[in-house]
């Protein structure tokens, strides 16, 4: 079997790159490093699917400390041919520590890095392995893929301290599937001493089958082989795919849990369009994420907020409900955008929210090209409530495509239109207006109050639940708006009907004619003849949601500002998406809203369909249970109590 070793790249007389340059490629990004690994190298993992399947490709982040079984042939097989300093080869203190920790990026269900292993023979369309091994700076070659230049990839030797990854693949060649394994290390260029004198190393390492001119990945059974010794995950007889190993990672000061915890959360804003299914088809793309074998549950986006309210937005974007963004001089389709505004709960933040400048308000457009990577959230004017939110998706039409690739930055996480030349800068400039133009009217147009009805937020009772718009009908009402994806058009306004109630225990069939507060005693206020002013239902402040035991409550305050007794009702309906058409029985499959019951001043609970309330400043509280994915009415009527 081939014994691996290291082979140091010299400064040919024509010149070549160092070491640093190619590592300062990413320039000073915002994002950290663990960040820009995730949209990096998930974004290489989609550009190297197969050309015209459809199956999802698997996608997973493992970070392990490598055990005492392989610990020794780490630093035996590792530090063979090694050149000499830490200084300029820092893997050699970094094996000798008492641990040896990586973090290893890998896909399953791409094309592995196929191809030649020589840059000079890699003249066809397949370039896939001297393009990530050997090149630097390749233009993209996948129609539509997420890259632009390659240095993207740079990322995975930032993130080593001693800037050593390891390269395990599997691909298709003319011969069948094909194992490689080859080591690379980007640190620092360096002069080095020769007998014959001093030389100049460009800093870029290798380590694979040294006995050609050209240092060559390990192959075959011998690759797999090696992979065993170090303790790797092996491919199965059908698999291919890249695993890329990261050699003693950074991890910003964060434990390994954490920062597992932060990568499933990262992965989870920065690719969540291809973790969900629309129309039936299959996700995208499969996350899965582990330390020390223990996995770490990536968020589910439909089930995580403010994620959820994003993935709305992304189905009115491709729906009917999205809109087209145009550019008038020169004329161009620029893309689809859809927008989505919901009152909501306060968030609570996440480092990786923070990191996209999402604290505890969403009013963010999510910006992505074809691929439907997410390039960036851009920040729009705050809504005029705080308990309101709103998310929007613009998504570039493919004919853009080249233009938006090249107003970003090698870290992919902007378009900045300033780079461009016209008319294409036009083109950047004018999606921010569009934007900006649909977010005016959504926040103005969109939130004006019917004639005659008075605006009442709601909030969200639970992460199930994308939002809420409230309003009254005649004597009183809130609307909550819960399925995600839907048009929230506000149910039409409709008088309440008048119908007898049924007397409270022990009540009479007289009319009032005194003032005796207590319940069951024959008053309004007035006598029989006086005049009654109409009751009605004030609202104390916005409603909210309350978590009890098991349940996420709706909860309503109000009090009855006109003397006298008077009975409360609720009444609940659900309100079909997008016609404002109310109906009293659930479609199939849907639940009814329920009512809990009516909390007094004194926090006593009254289970009861209605309630007999004395008018006043006492501040009384209606308690409901939402129906989980439809959209709920909630109509609070009152009535007097003629006859007690």
């Amino acid at each position: 079997m081939i014994q691996p070793s290291w082979y140091s790249q010299p400064y040919p007389p024509e010149g070549a790159s160092a070491a640093e340059g190619i590592r300062n490629q990413l320039g000073r990004p915002e994002l950290d490093l663990l960040t820009i690994l995730v949209r990096e190298s998930a974004q290489n993992s989609w550009d190297a699917r197969p050309i015209g399947s459809s199956v999802p490709i698997d996608y997973g982040i493992d970070l392990w400390t490598v055990g005492a079984a392989h610990a020794e042939s780490w630093r035996r097989m590792l530090l063979n041919g090694a050149p000499g300093g830490a200084e300029r080869f820092p893997l050699r203190d970094t094996l000798k520590q008492g641990s040896i920790r990586v973090l290893a990026v890998s896909d399953r269900g791409t094309r592995g890095l196929g191809g030649p292993t020589r840059a000079d023979a890699a003249v066809g369309p397949d370039r896939d392995f001297v393009n990530f091994i050997r090149n630097i700076g390749e233009p993209r070659d996948t129609p539509l893929g997420g890259g632009t230049y390659g240095f993207g990839k740079g990322i995975f030797f930032l993130l080593s301290r001693p800037g050593t990854v390891l390269v395990h693949s599997r691909c298709r060649t003319e011969q069948g599937a094909e194992t490689r394994l080859i080591g690379c290390t980007l640190y620092k260029s360096y002069t080095g001493a020769e007998p014959g004198g001093s030389r100049r190393y460009t800093g870029r390492h290798w380590w694979g089958d040294t006995s050609g001119e050209v240092v060559e990945p390990l192959v075959g059974a011998g690759a797999e082989a090696v992979a065993h010794r170090l303790g790797l995950k092996p491919f199965g007889p059908d698999e291919t795919g890249t695993t890329i190993v990261i050699v003693d990672p950074e991890l910003d000061g964060l434990a390994p849990a954490e920062a597992a915890s932060y990568l499933a959360d990262s992965l989870a804003w920065h690719l969540w369009p291809k973790m969900i299914s629309v129309d039936g088809d299959p996700q995208a793309m499969r996350f899965a994420v582990t330390c020390d074998g223990i996995p770490q549950p990536v968020p589910d986006p439909r089930q995580t907020r403010p994620l959820n309210l994003f993935v709305a937005a992304y189905e009115n974007m491709v729906g009917a409900g999205g809109s087209r963004l145009e550019c008038k001089s020169p004329k161009r389709y620029l893309g689809r955008l859809g927008l989505v505004k919901r009152v909501l709960p306060p968030l609570e933040p996440t480092r990786a929210s923070r990191l996209m400048d999402i604290e505890d308000l969403v009013h963010h457009v999510c910006l992505m090209r074809p691929a439907e990577l997410v390039v960036t959230y851009r920040r729009g004017p705050k809504p005029p409530s705080e308990n309101q939110g709103y998310a929007g998706v613009f998504r570039a039409d493919v004919s853009m495509d080249d233009v938006y690739a090249k107003a970003e930055p090698p870290t992919h996480d902007a378009w900045h239109p300033q780079s461009l030349s016209y008319p294409e800068s036009t083109f950047v400039k004018t999606t921010f207006t569009r934007i900006d133009e649909a977010l005016d009217g959504l926040l103005s147009l969109n939130g004006i109050v019917r004639p005659g009805a008075s605006s009442v937020a709601l909030g969200a009772a639970s992460s199930h639940f994308s939002g809420l718009v409230g309003g009254a009908w005649g004597i009183g009402g809130a609307t909550d708006y819960g399925k995600p994806g839907s048009t929230t058009v506000p149910p039409r306004r409709r008088k309440p009907k008048t119908e007898p109630s049924p007397l409270p225990a022990g009540g009479s069939s007289s009319t009032a004619t005194s003032g005796d507060p207590r319940p069951g005693a024959p008053v309004v206020g007035g006598t029989a003849t006086s005049p009654r002013r109409r009751p009605r239902v004030e609202y104390v402040g916005e409603p909210y949601y309350e978590n009890r035991d098991v349940d996420s409550l709706l909860v309503q305050e109000f009090r009855l500002p006109v003397p006298g007794w008077q009975r409360v009702r609720i009444d609940l309906a659900v309100v079909l998406p997008g016609t404002g058409v109310r109906e009293t029985d659930p479609p199939v499959g849907a639940s009814m809203p329920t009512l809990i019951g009516w909390q007094d001043h004194e926090e006593r609970i009254h289970e009861t369909e209605d309630c007999v309330v004395e008018g006043g400043n006492g501040v009384w509280r209606a308690l409901v249970r939402p129906a989980a994915d439809t959209m709920t009415e909630i109509a609070v009527r009152v009535e007097a109590v003629t006859n007690l």
